[in-house]
């Protein structure tokens, strides 16, 4: 499960514009808290330091955190932030509230283990990942950090889907299909040369066979003279 962070948070008076680029001028980052079965919207500030050190962690939009407001403690989840274009620095950021027996809807990372015991992979093969990260419903109480899949006893053209993976409790993917997350297949070298086979098989079943007539047959009735038959016959004489 992935471990609550702490991150202390100051309320934030004033909107718009003005407001947060004073904000910003203090060293701080403007953000919201919001949702959590409360309607109140609070505006909030927190060190742009500290709220650099858990974004370049990347996994900060899957993190839950404990936010210390004046003392008064909320669980909260980042949904968003947003970097400037130039400096990529955090410029806003938005928290949702987490009470308990909530469930939300993150992207969970993907990871892999049994590389060195996988047949298709010992045999050249590749590893194909069609998802980095998977889109789960997960308890607030149970996040995990990443989900698993073991590759150990994957052959070339074999494919790893979801229902491959241990999931925690309570975490199920959104989509309900048993969809691919990777595959192994061949390397690029013997795909290629495959198709260059299969490409020479079907000109060689495509072209025509040539026949060849046997030495000294006559041409069959009808059939054009050879070639300087014409030359060679002798021209009229003139009277």
């Amino acid at each position: 499960m992935r471990a609550i962070q702490d991150l202390k948070a100051e309320p934030r008076s004033g909107t718009g514009k003005g407001a947060a680029f004073r904000v910003r001028q203090q060293g701080k980052v403007p953000g919201v808290l919001y949702g959590g079965g409360e309607n109140a919207q609070e505006t909030v500030q927190v060190s742009l330091r500290e709220l650099e050190r858990h974004v370049s962690t990347g996994t900060f939009l899957t993190t839950p955190f404990m936010l210390d407001m004046d003392g008064k403690k909320t669980r909260v989840i980042p949904r968003d932030v947003q970097l400037d274009p130039v400096t990529d620095r955090p410029v806003h950021v938005d928290f949702m509230r987490l009470p308990k027996g909530a469930i939300i809807t993150l992207a969970i990372p993907v990871r892999f283990k049994g590389q060195e015991s996988s047949p298709g992979l010992k045999r050249g093969g590749v590893l194909n990942i069609v998802r980095h990260d998977v889109e789960m419903r997960c308890p607030a109480d149970n996040i995990p950090e990443f989900i698993e899949g073991d590759l150990s006893e994957l052959d070339i053209h074999d494919t790893l889907h979801i229902s491959a993976f241990k999931l925690p409790e309570g975490v199920k993917p959104t989509i309900t299909r048993d969809f691919t997350v990777a595959s192994i297949v061949a390397p690029t070298s013997v795909i290629e040369e495959q198709r260059a086979a299969a490409a020479a098989a079907a000109a060689a079943a495509a072209a025509p066979v040539a026949e060849e007539a046997a030495p000294g047959t006559a041409p069959a009735e009808g059939a054009a003279p050879a070639a300087g038959a014409a030359g060679a016959a002798k021209a009229p004489e003139k009277k």
